[in-house]
């Protein structure tokens, strides 16, 4: 009798700890979230998931009074401020059209999760986002390497891939036809910074700084092929791996080529330790293109940012006479009364607003073969002021570039010219 008393007692504590280990897990996983990607990003409307896939019509995501959208973005890691400044902004978008009916009777809502600027986490959150969560289309996803790593996945599933926070050459083919840019390419940023370095100032030394990866390298062969119709190649090019802002080694490189100008293909972080560097040694024009993540880079450079030219795919977020800004800064102000606008978080408005333009296009009878045909057969789409043209064979709705400066007051001043006052 007692070694049978022994063996039950065992096995109720190994019961018990079976129960333990399997709370523990669902404690430690989230149910909007693989328990392999970094920490939750998701907003308050998350938690309407399951009502926007209720009383389905037609595709996934949508219901009788829902459309469900979803977002895989950087919200932890040295890339977060773009990631929640996207999100801000197409929620800004979308809180305005609920408040006003939603469109034609169904409100939007947005599920994010958090990818930290990781290729493999953003394929597992598009997975889960269209395979699990049954989204209508996946809208401001956040970096070229992310971007190149989820996008088939999408492709593959037939689900719209709206207005991804990336100028990059490959999402600009035409084959691929569940996608829509709304912003010019990295090719034509950096051909507009070689442009006016040498045609204002005569620059013909000119050195680029590059994320090692997919977009530092777009960004690399940008530069390269706008140098090279000008007869011109880099003078030195040196890189930095993402997720770090460890420079050292590439600002040393650079420096010793003596450059005219360093264009930077990098994020706020990096790129702010690179001009701090360079600076110690040198002098030179310092660029960089609109991913930096314009907002946060003057904060990170602070009384050295004076000087430092920015081009940009959006207005000035603070220039209330275009009326498209007008329009965006009231929506932020009734979603968000405390946040400041920003570059980043206009550009996730208009993809809001882009979005809503296809949904509106369809009426009631919404599918995402409409939705993304809507927006093909569109001549031009106006949002209050912005044009955005797309086409049979053509996926990217703005050419637009501004060339912006960092002034001594610390804010962003558009300019026509380099080499005037700031």
């Amino acid at each position: 009798m007692k070694s049978a008393r022994i063996s039950f007692s065992r096995l109720v504590a190994l019961t018990m700890a079976v129960a333990f280990m399997v709370f523990a897990l669902g404690v430690g996983c989230s149910s909007t979230q693989d328990a392999t990607t970094p920490n939750n990003g998701e907003n308050e409307d998350t938690s309407h998931a399951e009502t926007a896939n209720s009383h389905q019509h037609g595709d996934p995501g949508i219901s009788d009074d829902d459309i469900l959208f979803g977002q895989s973005a950087a919200f932890t890691g040295p890339a977060k401020e773009l990631g929640e400044a996207m999100r801000l902004g197409i929620q800004a978008a979308f809180d305005e059209v609920n408040r006003n009916g939603g469109v034609h009777g169904r409100r939007l809502i947005l599920e994010t999760l958090d990818d930290a600027y990781e290729t493999e986490y953003a394929v597992s959150n598009t997975k889960r986002l269209i395979e699990s969560n049954k989204v209508f289309a996946l809208i401001g996803a956040v970096g070229t390497p992310t971007a190149r790593a989820a996008s088939p996945v999408a492709h593959a599933a037939g689900v719209p891939f709206i207005a991804p926070f990336t100028g990059a050459e490959f999402l600009r083919d035409p084959e691929l036809d569940n996608v829509l840019n709304l912003r010019a390419s990295y090719f034509q940023e950096t051909e507009e910074m070689v442009a006016r370095l040498t045609e204002d100032l005569d620059v013909t030394r000119v050195a680029v700084l590059y994320q090692d990866d997919a977009f530092g390298q777009t960004g690399l062969e940008g530069t390269r092929l706008a140098l090279e119709r000008r007869g011109l190649e880099p003078a030195a090019s040196s890189h930095y791996e993402r997720n770090t802002s460890a420079v050292k080694s590439a600002v040393a490189a650079i420096v010793e080529a003596e450059p005219e100008a360093v264009i930077m293909i990098g994020a706020y972080a990096p790129v702010a330790r690179t001009v701090e560097l360079v600076r110690r040694e040198a002098d030179p024009v310092f660029m960089t293109v609109s991913f930096v993540g314009s907002n946060a880079l003057a904060r990170e450079l602070g009384h050295d940012g004076a000087g430092v030219y920015v081009t940009q795919v959006v207005p000035l977020p603070h220039d209330e006479t275009i009326p498209v800004v007008a329009r965006y800064q009231a929506a932020l102000s009734a979603y968000a009364p405390h946040r400041e606008p920003g570059f980043v978080s206009l550009e996730g408005y208009l993809a809001g607003r882009l979005a809503i333009a296809g949904l509106e296009g369809c009426g009631r009878d919404l599918s995402r073969e409409c939705f993304i045909g809507a927006l093909h057969q569109t001549a031009t789409l106006d949002i209050d002021g912005i044009q955005l043209r797309y086409g049979p064979r053509d996926n990217q709705g703005s050419d637009a570039v501004f060339l912006t400066v960092i002034g001594e007051d610390g804010q962003y001043h558009e300019v026509e010219k380099l080499g005037g006052a700031y």
